[in-house]
């Protein structure tokens, strides 16, 4: 089945998820896109060609789940340890492929020239992870000017960083590519945020369209939903886990089979948001004080940020962004009362909880079924669950319990 969902749209939405780890930077990764392929552009490039350098370094991170390694590629130029987001976004990727080809880039994307020179690599692969290397750290360096628009001032001092690490860390030709293509201020005028915006709907309308169809949606938001669950071991497995509850309840309450589709991309996608959330928040072995919560809160309108600009994803978005919706209005982040949210968002809440409750957290081990069904009535008697949903979850516990916990 073809869903009428634009692809290139889709994987620019869900980038912005990457951006969300920096917590504070929200354009690392567009910003390394547009210098990459302002640098093929500028080298002589085609327009695709270039386009999938965009496309590179929109995803270059996409194995980073966690604020702290986030902060590391910012505030270091080179560590210990820069090796595993690499790893890890080769593996996301090099079985999806639409995206496969930006697999061993990713891949090799802080590993040296001199390394890479000698690799068993094709050539164009080891210079597209090594520009991506490059232009990564060239925001690196252009990080700390960002937020006092100060850039043009210290471009001298970027670019002489980079050119002191020639024939070392990047190659000697791709550095010479560096420094003419930034010779221009219009290079680093691109990278501010309203021009970011403009690049991208530029981007948009360049490429040909590519409707997506649904068994590619649902693998690309498997990736996605990797990328959220790796951010804390607590939560491993966890939006797999509410993807296959959800649609398992939603096949027992006459949810059509389409919706029934819909609704496990909208359970794999729900927490998105949570990358914005500090480490030290979402593994907090406490309870949560009220400015944490707040932030914890925040999540689901960040996830409706991130879907809400893709066409053919309506439906989806709202079910994912309202799944802390409560019947009488008390949940967050809208404060929906039951009339105006639908069955599949009320399933998916349904889900959230009850995975989460059977799953280890910080602070508690995971519960048991009775003990989770026990919690589950409360909130119905409350008036926060509905009650044909807890009678489905009852009366179907063995399956339920088998979808909350998937194998890893």
């Amino acid at each position: 089945m073809t869903v009428k969902v634009e692809f290139r749209r889709v994987i620019y939405a869900l980038s912005d998820a990457l951006d969300l780890v920096g917590v504070d930077d929200v354009f690392h990764g567009k910003r390394v896109g547009i210098m990459a392929a302002e640098c093929g552009k500028a080298a002589g490039m085609t327009d695709r060609d270039a386009g999938r350098l965009f496309d590179l370094g929109m995803l270059h991170d996409i194995g980073v789940s966690s604020t702290s390694t986030h902060k590391s590629l910012l505030a270091e130029f080179d560590w210990e340890g820069s090796q595993a987001h690499c790893l890890a976004g080769y593996e996301l990727l090099r079985n999806f492929a639409p995206l496969a080809d930006l697999a061993l880039p990713i891949r090799y994307h802080h590993t040296r020239w001199t390394a890479l020179a000698t690799a068993d690599l094709a050539p164009e692969v080891a210079r597209q992870a090594n520009l991506t290397f490059l232009v990564d750290r060239v925001d690196t360096l252009a990080a700390p000017f960002y937020s006092n628009n100060s850039l043009l001032l210290h471009v001298a001092e970027i670019r002489d960083a980079i050119d002191a690490r020639r024939g070392d860390y990047f190659s000697a030709d791709l550095v010479d590519q560096f420094l003419a293509t930034s010779q221009a201020e219009a290079f680093w005028l691109c990278l501010e945020p309203r021009s970011i915006q403009a690049y991208l709907q530029d981007r948009l309308s360049e490429t040909m369209p590519y409707q997506a169809n649904m068994a590619q949606l649902r693998q690309l938001a498997q990736i996605f939903s990797r990328i959220v669950d790796a951010k804390s071991v607590f939560t491993a497995r966890h939006s797999t886990g509410v993807a296959s509850l959800a649609r398992l309840l939603a096949g027992k309450m006459g949810v059509c089979a389409e919706d029934c589709d819909k609704l496990e991309i909208a359970g794999l996608l729900h927490d998105l948001g949570k990358l914005r959330i500090p480490d030290e928040i979402l593994d907090k072995p406490g309870k949560l004080d009220p400015d944490e919560r707040k932030i914890i809160n925040a999540h689901a309108f960040e996830t409706y940020q991130i879907l809400r600009h893709i066409k053919g994803f309506e439906n989806i978005t709202l079910w994912a962004s309202y799944h802390h919706e409560e019947p009488g209005g008390n949940g967050y982040p809208f404060h929906l009362r039951a009339e105006t949210l639908p069955l599949e968002c009320r399933i998916l809440r349904a889900a959230d909880i009850f995975q989460a409750l059977v799953q280890d957290r910080p602070y508690r081990h995971g519960m048991e079924p009775d003990a989770v069904v026990s919690v589950l009535r409360e909130l119905a008697t409350a008036g926060r669950l509905e009650r044909d949903i807890l009678e489905v979850l009852e009366s179907s516990i063995d399956e339920v319990m088998a979808a909350a916990m998937p194998p890893p």
